[in-house]
């Protein structure tokens, strides 16, 4: 599967501020990257002349050359293990890995040698590699192309894990990703490869920090990658029902922005967790006992979780009923005690 966007543009002549796609973003925030250090390099599967499943890569080997973007054989693994060579011998390599669960045969070296490499050495041996990996449903693809496997990153310590939701946080968390000096697992919802909005080439976004994505008094929504633009639906629907909804976009897998999060619930006294992936022992059930270790005594109700369900991803013309939407997150708003006294 190909897919072509009009809007990539990798000319060195891009202005600051410009109106774009997701995937617009990040492959200009790949082609920035490269022209900055000599040391960046991307590689993967079909990412040179191809540009990419999602042509995400697009025009970069034209504009940089062979030696700073190329392909790789069909093997995952030693698409990774040759990235902690790299990267254990001075480069910065941003790997991609076509989609999610196409992770998984390198997943030995990602928990292995990426997450583990600096603690083995006492800091002595950084590895400053980026795993690409489009993640999530939304696309009508089979499950082997849609799922969500963010919970066993992040149950992997010494992995970074982000994931953007809007142009903007694809460009600005990418660079920021690229001049890490630690391994980051870089998460792209590729449902929301084709949203565009407007990118800031000089803002800057800090790893570890989460994002107020609507203002609200009533109760708060939790969410990254592409259940941020449903939470910021059902607020809009919400709304018109007379309520007040605050949407967090956690951004940061991790590390955990716990400081807003914390701030964000105590603020509204109510909190709805979203997620694509299943729910049980997830990234929302992480986020859902923290929140109620750190606000119990704040809390209006039980912090409530939207999530897919607990069984392999759906074929595709069932997804719609896997995956949340705008009902399941107001029905479980309905849910946080608005009577009083209930």
């Amino acid at each position: 599967m190909t897919i072509a966007h009009d809007d990539i543009r990798v000319d060195a002549t891009t202005p600051s501020v410009q109106t774009m796609s997701m995937a617009a973003a990040l492959n200009l925030a790949l082609a920035d990257a490269i022209a900055a250090d000599p040391e960046v390099a991307v590689f993967g599967e079909d990412v040179g002349a191809l540009g990419g499943v999602f042509r995400i890569t697009d025009g970069l080997t034209a504009r940089f050359g062979e030696d700073r973007c190329f392909d790789t054989p069909l093997a995952e693994s030693g698409i990774v293990g040759m990235a902690v060579g790299m990267a254990m011998n001075g480069m910065r390599p941003v790997v991609e890995l076509q989609f999610d669960a196409f992770a998984l045969p390198a997943f030995e070296q990602i928990v292995s040698h990426v997450a583990k490499l600096g603690n083995r050495t006492r800091g002595g041996v950084r590895l400053p590699l980026v795993i690409r990996i489009p993640f999530g449903g939304g696309i009508g693809g089979v499950e082997h192309h849609c799922d969500s496997s963010e919970a066993y990153y992040a149950h992997t310590p010494g992995l970074t894990v982000v994931s953007p939701s809007t142009p903007q946080d694809a460009y600005s968390l990418l660079r920021a990703a690229i001049s890490s000096p630690d391994p980051v697992i870089f998460l792209e919802p590729k449902k929301l490869y084709w949203g565009k909005g407007e990118v800031d080439t000089s803002v800057t976004v800090d790893i570890g920090a989460a994002g107020i994505a609507r203002e609200g008094s009533d109760v708060t929504l939790l969410a990254y990658g592409a259940s941020v633009p449903l939470a910021l639906e059902a607020a809009e629907t919400a709304a018109a029902e007379g309520r007040s909804v605050q949407v967090v976009d956690i951004r940061s897998i991790s590390p955990f922005d716990d400081a807003t999060v914390t701030a964000a619930v105590r603020s509204t006294g109510r909190a709805v967790v979203i997620a694509e992936a299943p729910g049980f022992a997830s990234v929302a059930s992480e986020i859902q006992a923290r929140v109620f270790e750190r606000c119990f005594e704040y809390l209006e109700a039980p912090v409530r979780r939207v999530t897919g369900f607990d069984t392999p991803y759906a074929p595709p013309k069932l997804e719609h009923w896997y995956l949340p939407d705008v009902d399941r997150v107001l029905d479980a708003i309905d849910t946080l005690h608005w009577e009083h006294g209930a």
